[in-house]
């Protein structure tokens, strides 16, 4: 975020009462404060734990230039005379080509960066060193403790190039990370001698070595060896004086370096140095690797979350209807016109009930009307309502479905129906955002969200002339296409259990499931009628169908024809349906042409054979007639 200085004192700390307030426990309560008097600024520390930063260097005091980068804490800022008097924020990196395998001082793997049993990665020699040992541990401590804090990112390579200053006497820092090729992706550089626009100068070899082998590589340090120390053989390049890169190596993968560099004669990194930034960097890498996955995870989240919160009542989760569901998804929220479009029967109603449930109209009213429902006569004063006495039998003030949905929804179905006249006054509705009832001279405001709904295209319609061109232009402004249930064939098993269960529950009979082969003739079946006809073959199975669950046979004729997978399927239920007749007849035979008897023999409930016997085109005989409440049969 850009903070804006203004005259006087800005206090920067982790109390609220801080102009700048960071929750952060590392800060103090009132940890330093940015003051200006005119065009000098200055930075102030105020006595804090663990001090204030202007470019790696702690200060009690600094006048502040543009550009200075100013550490607290775990944050990061970069001092600017104007917001965009710089986007970097930092020193650019630059690629050379001068190393090769015979420049490496020495070399840490992996294994040494961590403890081997009971040996410790940092093996002191003398007293001197032990002290030395023992700070770098405590330094090492702190950095894997700061790490992780650290919740995004973008600051994660910042923050590792501070820690890193606190402990290696370095002037100069890189951090570059890879992509899953193995590429350089992104460049963080720190210049704490220079000002930012002056580029950090990387060996390409060294880190394509580092990353190759997974180990830290060290030029031009001291190496120890037979308690002496020994010079390295120098970078080739002698403005450097010593170098230092390490991997951000999780697991067997990198996913970059950071490196190291000095100009100073009298810096020589060493054993130590190369040791303690690699353990760093193994801290570093598993952060990284943690926060990749934890930013991952939190988008798929967001997209669950819009994804559940989304409200509607339509059944499916093939691909074509989940775009359905995303584009609710994105134009609830605004306020702009739909356009949706579709066969009849695909469900465009559903879709505009949808969007205003999902929209920040949701509670205020949905109002829907169906232009082709409608006598022509009648829909303008249905649309617009009309005064007293407007026209014969107008004996009161009326208001129309426009003025009743103000501040909500309306939606016009079949809206390629309304009449040249109505649609010219919808545009003007649209255009002006007011209306007028018939009979009446005073135009009245009004704010409503359209939603139209067509069954043909009205692109077609503008060219053929049945359609004004304007009116189309506005109504256009986001469309969807709601695809028939033939191009959604996956979801045809779901929504047929769906309707079956609902059928279930308005007839008041028991649940019944849909049997896989009435699923596969379903499926099969083109659906001229869509989720419409599905749902009325769903409700003729449940009442008519014998059994506890939805046979082929309990399906209508011509989709169980039409949608026979095969011809051998058609066959199978042909024979299937033949069997049953025959089964039935021998009963009722068998039982002198009691129905009841019959049932008995057959194992099912009286009712549930005479509506096999309807859908099997059976007639009972006298006999076999319903008895009376007697309890006697018929004659």
């Amino acid at each position: 975020m850009v903070v804006p200085l203004p005259e006087g004192e800005t206090l920067i700390g982790r109390d609220p009462a801080n102009q700048i307030w960071i929750s952060d426990g590392s800060l103090s309560r009132r940890h330093c404060l940015v003051a200006r008097s005119g065009a000098e600024i200055t930075i102030r520390d105020l006595g804090s734990r663990n001090g204030t930063r202007v470019n790696g260097m702690p200060v009690e005091e600094h006048l502040l230039e543009n550009q200075d980068q100013i550490s607290v804490g775990s944050s990061f800022f970069v001092f600017l005379q104007s917001a965009d008097a710089g986007q970097s924020g930092g020193n650019q990196v630059e690629f050379e080509s001068t190393i090769s395998a015979r420049d490496l001082a020495f070399m840490v793997r992996k294994q040494e960066t961590a403890s081997e049993g009971n040996t410790p990665a940092f093996k002191p020699s003398g007293h001197p060193v032990a002290s030395r040992v023992a700070g770098d541990l405590n330094s090492l401590l702190k950095i894997a403790l700061a790490i992780g804090s650290i919740h995004d990112q973008e600051s994660l390579p910042w923050q590792l190039l501070g820690f890193l200053f606190d402990v290696v006497p370095a002037e100069r820092g890189a951090v570059l990370l890879t992509d899953t090729s193995g590429k350089i992706a992104s460049t963080t550089a720190w210049d704490r001698l220079n000002a930012p626009d002056h580029p950090v100068v990387v060996d390409q070899g060294l880190v394509q070595k580092v990353l190759q082998l997974r180990m830290g590589v060290a030029l031009g340090g001291a190496q120890h060896g037979n308690g002496q120390q020994q010079e390295a053989p120098p970078p080739t390049d002698a403005k450097i004086r010593s170098q230092l890169c390490v991997p951000l190596a999780v697991s067997e993968r990198s996913l970059g370096v950071v490196y190291l560099d000095s100009a100073n004669p009298a810096v020589l990194f060493d054993r130590n140095h190369l040791q303690l930034v690699s353990a760093v960097g193994s801290i570093a890498a598993l952060a990284l690797e943690n926060l990749r996955h934890w930013e991952k995870v939190e988008a798929e989240n967001q997209v669950l979350r819009a994804e559940m919160s989304l409200e509607h009542d339509m059944v499916g989760n093939s691909p074509r209807i989940r775009e359905v569901f995303e584009f609710i998804r994105r134009v609830a929220p605004t306020d702009s016109t739909v356009l949706i479009q579709g066969e009849s029967g695909t469900g465009k109603e559903l879709v505009a009930r949808a969007v205003h449930r999902n929209s920040p109209r949701a509670g205020q009213p949905f109002v829907a009307i169906n232009c082709a429902a409608i006598a022509e006569t009648l829909l303008e004063s249905e649309l617009f309502g009309h005064e007293k006495g407007a026209f014969t039998g107008a004996a009161t003030q009326k208001k129309g479905k426009v003025e009743v949905a103000d501040g909500g929804t309306l939606f016009l179905d079949e809206i390629l129906e309304l009449a040249p006249g109505l649609q010219a006054k919808l545009l003007r509705v649209l255009q002006e955002r007011e209306f007028e009832r018939v009979g009446g001279t005073r135009p009245i405001p009004l704010d409503i969200r359209l939603i139209a709904a067509s069954n043909k295209s009205l692109g077609e319609a503008v060219e053929q002339g049945q359609f004004r061109k304007d009116l189309f232009y506005r109504l256009n402004v986001v469309t969807v296409n709601v695809p028939p249930l033939r191009e959604r064939r996956e979801d045809i098993p779901v929504l047929a259990n769906y309707f079956a269960g609902k059928a279930s529950r308005k007839c008041n009979v028991r649940l019944k499931r849909v049997s896989p082969e009435a699923a596969a003739c379903l499926t099969n079946y083109d659906w001229p009628g869509n989720v419409r006809e599905l749902e009325n073959a769903m409700e003729r199975a449940v009442v008519l169908g014998a059994g506890d669950t939805i046979q082929g046979e309990d399906l209508p004729e011509d989709i169980l024809e039409a949608g026979s997978p095969s011809g051998d399927t058609a066959n199978f239920l042909c024979a299937l349906k033949d069997f049953k007749k025959q089964l039935i007849a021998q009963a009722l035979r068998s039982n002198g042409g009691s129905y009841q008897e019959a049932a008995k023999a057959l194992g099912i409930h009286p009712n549930s054979l005479l509506r096999l016997m309807r859908n099997l085109n059976m007639k009972a005989s006298s006999k076999a007639a319903p008895a009376d409440s007697g309890g006697e049969t018929r004659r």
